[in-house]
């Protein structure tokens, strides 16, 4: 697939993350900590990171979700004014698959094993849109169709297992669009899938957000996918957003040096030897005073691991967080 030009952004955000901070509350220490987004109509922002620096988490509270024992302690999330965290949880239900949905990484999970992908893709549909009986069932057939699942007819009676990894993919995201929700949550939806089928769902997204006008939170740890479909990227390290900027500026003109160790780590052809990024990501509950990033910089100074840097404007639509960028 081709790469795709970035959007610019219109109007007000759809979805706004202010300062959140998210606890795990048996231990008592920050997994997330002042994490702020914005998500605006019609464009996709990609979340990049490493495993375990809160991209998940992020993904789950634009939904109002949080695993057991994950509590919010700070913040606010905002989708069209409304803030998620003071809503009751009968609202925040309906809200979720309505005006939110969310694509897992191995539908095969999310999938329930004991019925058809009909079934539950009706049941979406019963729940949010009030449709029954046949105009369910065609409404389904319509959306497996849309997602270009073959042989819609027949595959509505499949039980997850009896489908390909792709396929069962193709029925995650028709069960997703069964509410007519305005942004995705796209959870690493590729990563358990051979390459061409990963690049028949990267353009079965974009062609939805161009048809649905849909919002799409693209969370992947794969830069190269991000830089295919993204129009903003936003970079996270240990439980805090560390640079955002559009797609083209953070690609050509990383400010902050976990950014520039995470591009200059990609293989390349021609290269005989990649880039390492020295030391560990600090764990949760063992995050340093000062940057988090300060122990793995080469450009640290006594600054660096005494304050803890905010995010700053270093240009137009960028930010960061390092005092010497």
């Amino acid at each position: 697939m081709a790469a795709v030009e970035p959007r610019a952004r219109e109007g007000v955000p759809l979805l706004r993350i202010e300062a959140l901070g998210l606890c795990f509350i048996p231990k008592r220490y920050a997994l997330l900590d002042k994490v702020d987004l914005e998500i605006f109509p019609g464009e996709i922002l990609g979340l990049v990171g490493e495993s375990g620096c809160g991209k998940s988490l992020t993904g789950l509270a634009c939904l109002g979700l949080f695993p057991s024992g994950v509590k919010p302690f700070s913040g606010r999330v905002l989708f069209k004014g409304k803030d998620l965290l003071c809503l009751p949880e009968k609202e925040v239900r309906a809200y979720r698959g309505r005006r939110v949905a969310l694509i897992f990484q191995e539908p095969l999970n999310a999938l329930n094993p004991v019925f058809t992908v009909g079934y539950q893709i009706e049941e979406v549909l019963k729940l949010h849109r009030g449709l029954r009986g046949e105009a369910a069932r065609a409404e389904a057939i319509r959306l497996l169709s849309e997602v270009r699942l073959p042989d819609p007819e027949t595959r509505i009676r499949n039980y997850p297992h009896e489908l390909s990894g792709g396929m069962r993919q193709r029925a995650m995201i028709a069960m997703a669009l069964a509410g007519e929700p305005e942004l995705l949550v796209a959870d690493e939806p590729t990563t358990a899938l051979d390459v061409t089928v990963q690049a028949q769902i990267l353009d079965l997204l974009l062609e939805l957000r161009e048809r649905r006008g849909l919002a799409i939170l693209f969370i992947s740890h794969d830069l190269a996918l991000i830089r295919e479909v993204a129009d903003r990227v936003a970079v996270m390290y240990a439980g805090e957003v560390v640079e955002v900027a559009g797609k083209d500026e953070l690609f050509e003109n990383p400010r902050h040096p976990y950014t520039e160790a995470l591009l200059s780590a990609r293989p390349e052809f021609g290269t005989r030897k990649l880039r390492l990024l020295p030391g560990q990501v600090p764990s949760p509950g063992k995050w340093p005073a000062g940057c988090r990033f300060a122990p793995r910089c080469r450009e640290r100074e006594l600054r660096c691991e005494e304050e803890h840097p905010e995010m700053r404007p270093v240009g137009p639509g960028h930010a960061v967080r390092c005092f010497r960028r």
